[in-house]
């Protein structure tokens, strides 16, 4: 059994904590939109526990940077990592961490082999509906000319959105919200395309496993036969010398005296 390294065991060992502290990072983005009359308090702890998780997963990529044993290839390898951990760094707003957050989750648990590709993309499907809906709603609440006041009508516009259905009943009207608009509306597409290949696949799959039985039922029929015609001329082949040094059945049978001697 091949020995892992140093960085898969963090991975492994780290992977359902960092899943975990991206739960507790939902619950501390949604609560303050959900709640919009919530105290200064209450957002002030939320923003802490956001940049907590953030740190996490930034103090994770240094950990697993430092195990690595080709630290360049790594950083290579995993730069949407790198991008996801400066990206907040730029600017300090909520949404940066969101995005960057979603982007770290989904690059740790597509290490995951357990984590089967359709459990990947309903995972996705879901936690993009919810959070593409509360960052849509946070910077479009106060918007003079926006028409997404409500969680209903965000959820609704982000599901039209991701589908790219776009009933245009719902809108944003600032830079960020439809910034959030235009990766809505690409990730929509792309969990689209990854779905109908898995679907492609699967019944590629299944032809090809079909196939592969019918050529070994064939193969197997063939051998069969060559079995049996090899019986057969093994059998015919051990009458021959019977049929030829016996008599026939019924034929009449002459028996020669001894002629007599002469007197």
């Amino acid at each position: 059994m091949e020995q892992q390294s140093a960085q898969e065991r963090w991975e492994r060992r780290t992977q359902r904590p960092l899943l975990a502290l991206a739960v507790v990072f939902a619950v501390a983005y949604a609560v303050p939109i959900v709640h919009s009359s919530a105290g200064p308090s209450l957002k002030s702890a939320c923003a802490w526990i956001e940049w907590g998780v953030w740190a996490a997963f930034a103090v994770d990529y240094v950990v697993r940077l430092v195990l690595a044993e080709q630290r360049r290839a790594f950083v290579r390898t995993h730069w949407l990592d790198l991008c996801a951990v400066l990206l907040p760094l730029i600017q300090p707003l909520r949404l940066l961490r969101l995005v960057s957050t979603l982007l770290l989750v989904g690059q740790r648990a597509r290490m995951a082999s357990q984590v089967q590709l359709t459990t990947y993309v309903a995972g996705s499907v879901v936690g993009l509906l919810i959070f593409g809906s509360l960052a849509v709603l946070s910077v479009e609440r106060e918007s003079p000319e926006g028409n997404i006041r409500s969680l209903d009508d965000a959820l609704w516009w982000s599901f039209t959105t991701m589908t790219t259905v776009g009933y245009g009943d719902h809108a944003p009207t600032t830079g960020l919200g439809r910034l959030i608009a235009v990766g809505l509306m690409l990730s929509g597409i792309a969990l689209l395309g990854v779905v109908t290949a898995n679907i492609a696949a699967w019944f590629i799959e299944r032809f090809e496993k079909d196939d592969v039985e019918e050529r070994e039922q064939t193969e197997a029929i063939r051998t069969l036969t060559d079995e049996v015609r090899a019986l057969r001329a093994e059998v015919t082949a051990l009458r021959a010398p019977a049929s030829t040094g016996a008599s026939a059945p019924g034929s009449p049978t002459y028996v020669h005296s001894p002629p007599d001697s002469a007197g």
